[in-house]
């Protein structure tokens, strides 16, 4: 006990030195309306194509799990983060986002080349939520852009589908963040698709249908996803209300109808299940541990100060 005390504590520490320079007004003096900005690109963004919510808030987890959040997930090169497998179905959707969000900033002289790559993905993630109906939330902003991204950071780096709850909470304390904070990211699939070749298994078994999944839940995946059909048919992740984030993702898990194992077990975990009902209960109360939760996983890893660098090209090294 003394042991897992300790642990925490030194990662509680770790976590509030890496984000201690990073405030809400940072950019107060040098690009002063970089809020109003990047809200204004994203909304466009989101109006042309509402995958643009769900894509820019799985880039933000996917950068910030990996190497911190430091916008290597953006960076293009031979042996790039966002070119190993579990990265390929991040949708383009988001990359376009951040990277017509900085062009707008860069449209304005006041702005141009003082944002960095991993503030806009950070602004542009609260921006989406919002637009798809979740929470409004000040940002802390000052992170700096990383120059590192390779496929290998990439490595039992993302939480899998697959995943028990054991696992899960592993994966999410290396990072600060508890088990609430884990139960309320997840809340984040109440967003966005997933491919059939991702949760096949729990309806194609020797076994038949995985037990924890809602049969005619199942039966209904089993009609959108045949054996002999592409693996990469997208399905909602939410099967209630796919294009608005709110709590009916908890709700969803009380019916046996989490689209992963990881999802599932939320709830058939007798440990995180009275935060899946609670969540389930409340959309205020999930909304508030999200912001929590996100604001919490926008500190993971940042760079400050005189570390990395102010991207001009996000998708490229200075």
């Amino acid at each position: 006990m003394k042991k897992q005390i300790l642990t925490f504590l030194f990662l509680s520490l770790f976590v509030a030195s890496s984000y201690a320079q990073l405030r809400k007004n940072f950019y107060q003096n040098t690009c002063p309306n970089v809020e109003s900005i990047v809200k204004s690109a994203v909304t466009k963004k989101f109006r042309q194509t509402f995958v643009t919510a769900p894509a820019t808030l799985r880039l933000f987890f996917h950068d910030c799990f990996v190497r911190g959040c430091d916008a290597s997930v953006l960076l293009a090169n031979a042996n790039a983060e966002k070119d190993h497998p579990d990265n390929l179905s991040l949708a383009g959707d988001g990359f376009d986002t951040v990277i017509k969000a900085k062009a707008a900033l860069d449209s304005n002289p006041n702005c141009r080349n003082k944002v960095s790559c991993a503030d806009i993905l950070a602004l542009a993630t609260r921006d989406v939520i919002g637009l798809a109906g979740g929470p409004s939330y000040s940002v802390e902003l000052g992170r700096r852009d990383g120059r590192v991204s390779t496929k290998n950071s990439v490595q039992q780096g993302l939480p899998q589908p697959h995943f028990k709850l054991d696992q899960l909470n592993s994966m999410f304390a290396k990072h600060g963040l508890s088990q609430t904070d884990m139960v309320a990211l997840s809340g984040a699939h109440t967003l966005g698709f997933s491919h059939c070749s991702k949760f096949s298994k729990r309806i194609y078994n020797k076994k038949g249908i995985d037990r924890t999944l809602n049969r005619q839940y199942a039966l209904q995946l089993r009609q959108m996803c045949p054996l002999k059909v592409d693996p990469r048919i997208a399905i909602n992740m939410d099967p209630t209300t796919p294009r608005t984030f709110d709590n009916a993702y908890f709700r969803n898990l009380q019916q046996g109808k989490g689209l992963f194992t990881s999802d599932q077990n939320l709830f058939t975990d007798t440990r995180s299940r009275p935060t899946v009902n609670q969540f389930a209960s409340s959309n205020n109360a999930f909304n508030q541990a999200f912001v929590t939760a996100i604001t919490k996983l926008g500190r993971v890893g940042v760079l400050t100060g005189n570390k990395g660098e102010i991207r001009r090209d996000c998708t490229r090294r200075n």
